[in-house]
């Protein structure tokens, strides 16, 4: 089973930015924590990061065709306004898992909407990038 996961804007910045709300792990820690659990539960994981809207939009299209069948999505902050984003979500008929890796919906008044939540099955937010093992679990519980 292939498995999609998408990160959004400044997500490569991770360890870098402000450790109290996404803790001290680097993106390369987050992609080898993955790839650890996905070994684990016996998933092949791609993964996409972009700062960039459209990249994002295009590449969950491919997704429609290249044989993915479970995405998991941290759309930074696309996530509350991007509805291109959400529209190319909703066409996807596969798990899709929406994740943060703060809580979203305790911190500013303008992070606590999320236009992608509705047309994903299910969303982790507050646990850290542990929120990103717990959606292979649930996308792995679902595809097997």
């Amino acid at each position: 089973m292939i498995i999609l996961v998408i990160n959004g804007p400044n997500l490569n910045m991770l360890g870098k930015r402000d450790p109290n709300i996404y803790g001290s792990e680097t993106y390369d820690d987050l992609i080898k924590k993955i790839k650890r659990k996905a070994d684990e539960l016996s998933l092949e994981v791609y993964f996409f990061q972009s700062n960039h809207e459209g990249a994002i939009v295009d590449r969950i299209q491919e997704a429609l065709t290249d044989g993915t069948d479970g995405l998991i999505i941290n759309p930074g902050a696309y996530t509350h306004y991007s509805y291109a984003i959400r529209d190319a979500l909703e066409i996807l008929d596969i798990p899709k898992i929406e994740v943060h890796i703060s809580d979203i919906d305790n911190r500013e008044e303008f992070r606590r909407y999320s236009v992608i939540t509705e047309v994903c099955d299910v969303k982790i937010a507050g646990k850290g990038t542990d929120g990103y093992t717990e959606a292979l679990e649930i996308i792995g519980r679902s595809l097997g």
